[in-house]
């Protein structure tokens, strides 16, 4: 976050961001509250499909589809990542004449690398020290570190992870196949690979691929979380050379893939990413907030209150008295009847805090302003008659709360900083996100409906777009 104010080491307020800024227009002179024609989605799908947490990985069973891979030490890490290929590549032959009228060629080498070992050259580079999976069109070869990257991933996330990590780069052989220019921006291939991840694991959740599963709960977590972990650092601009895009943007266009499907993936290019980023535009990272300073409160008031124009008496932000109908570990919790919302701050400053090297953390201050800021937004779903409670509820809330951080443009009393809508994905991909639950702090089950969710009220423009779709 950033504060407006000067002095005492906090950063003045970032120059807006100009899709920010045409999103809170509406906001000048406007009094709605959520409503509209019901566009009911499901709380129990994820983009159509049940919620499932069940295994993810290799089915029992499966017998190895046996690609020669070069380097090899065929050990698990190996047999994962050749036979998540050998998958991939299968759903191409399938979809790639299906979409695009094309013939998927298979990939002409693939290649194990211990990044701790000795080294060996691919595309002309050394793969000593490098801790990576990529794609070489020039050789048509995909490589992957088993030294230590998949490792990595496998063990702190899980196979669906590693899964991801193939796919993408596999997305990179397809654009290649496709015909997408050499010359095009990095953040176009690293982008249209992410969707074309996103399409493959919708074949795999719908229960189509012969080799692997993944749950719609706990799998697509894992994915998210990788996409989350692999970002561009905080003031890296979509159009930097190398750019693959800021955790909000990649989970973006995963999330079109898996919902639209491969023909979205291949309209993915300069234009779109520039019409929907939110990478760029804030200036260099802001000084932390913290949310116990009396004046970072009133500043989260003012926006909230600049954002949703209730009829009624704002509810107003108090600490020590909780309302007893929310679940325990809840930072924030809004009592309807006194109209007020109860802060936790010695909570909701350790999850503001960003981790360090050294020692632990928690998110970000972005984080901890949108859990409070979730909480506002119940008052405006009851002044528009709606119920706080259930998984619907939860889905509004996180729309919502979406939809108030597309209006922290560039003259309010909170404006964003680079990373904080990353803070606001890590904070959906927590066990108890509490921006994406109702009045009793009931989180949604599935990560990604959470994030479709948020992303819907921050790309809607209006908060009339939360009701309509979640009700």
């Amino acid at each position: 976050m950033t504060d407006s104010r000067d002095g005492n080491g906090v950063m003045k307020r970032r120059s807006g961001w100009a899709v920010l800024v045409s999103l809170s227009l509406c906001l000048t002179g406007c009094a709605a509250t959520v409503g509209g024609a019901a566009q009911p989605v499901d709380p129990t799908r994820v983009a159509g499909l049940e919620i499932t947490d069940g295994p993810s990985g290799l089915k029992p069973g499966v017998v190895d589809a046996g690609l020669p891979v070069v380097g090899g030490d065929g050990g698990e890490i190996d047999r994962l990542a050749a036979n998540a290929v050998a998958d991939v590549q299968r759903y191409w032959r399938e979809h790639l004449p299906a979409t695009f009228d094309r013939d998927f060629r298979p990939l002409t080498t693939l290649v194990s690398y211990d990044s701790g070992g000795r080294g060996r050259e691919i595309c002309g580079a050394s793969t000593a020290g490098l801790v990576n999976a990529f794609y070489c069109s020039g050789e048509d070869v995909v490589a992957w570190d088993r030294g230590e990257l998949l490792p990595m991933l496998n063990d702190s996330l899980g196979p669906a992870a590693v899964m991801a990590v193939l796919a993408h780069e596999v997305g990179h052989a397809v654009q290649f196949r496709l015909g997408l220019p050499a010359a095009a921006p990095s953040i176009v291939k690293e982008q249209q690979a992410d969707c074309y991840t996103g399409a493959y694991l919708r074949w795999v959740a719908e229960g189509k691929s012969p080799m692997f599963q993944v749950s719609t709960g706990r799998g697509l977590n894992e994915v998210l979380t990788a996409l989350f972990q692999i970002r561009d650092s905080a003031g890296v601009a979509f159009d930097d050379d190398g750019a693959h895009g800021n955790a909000f943007d990649r989970v973006s266009a995963f999330q079109f893939g898996f919902t639209d499907g491969p023909a979205r993936c291949a309209k993915i290019d300069e234009r779109e990413i520039e019409g929907r980023s939110t990478q760029g535009g804030f200036g260099s990272a802001a000084a932390n907030v913290r949310l116990d300073d009396r004046q970072a409160l009133a500043d989260l008031t003012t926006s909230l209150r600049r954002a949703f124009r209730l009829a009624a008496t704002p509810p107003t932000l108090i600490t020590g008295a909780a309302c007893g109908v929310t679940t325990e570990d809840a930072l924030a919790s809004y009592c309807s009847e006194s109209n007020q919302i109860n802060l936790d701050l010695d909570g909701l400053v350790r999850i503001g805090t960003p981790p360090r090297r050294g020692r632990q953390g928690g998110i970000g201050d972005f984080a901890a302003f949108a859990e409070v800021a979730s909480r506002y937004t119940l008052a405006v779903q009851q002044e528009g008659g709606f119920r706080l409670d259930g998984p619907v509820a939860a889905q509004r809330t996180a729309c919502l709360t979406g939809f108030w951080a597309s209006t922290l443009a560039d003259g309010g009393a909170l404006t964003l900083s680079p990373g904080d809508l990353d803070e606001a994905i890590a904070e959906m991909l927590t066990r108890n996100s509490l921006i994406a639950a109702d009045v009793r702090g009931r989180t949604l089950p599935a990560g990604f409906a959470r994030v479709a969710a948020f992303r819907d009220g921050f790309s809607s423009g209006t908060q009339d777009a939360c009701g309509k779709k979640y009700r």
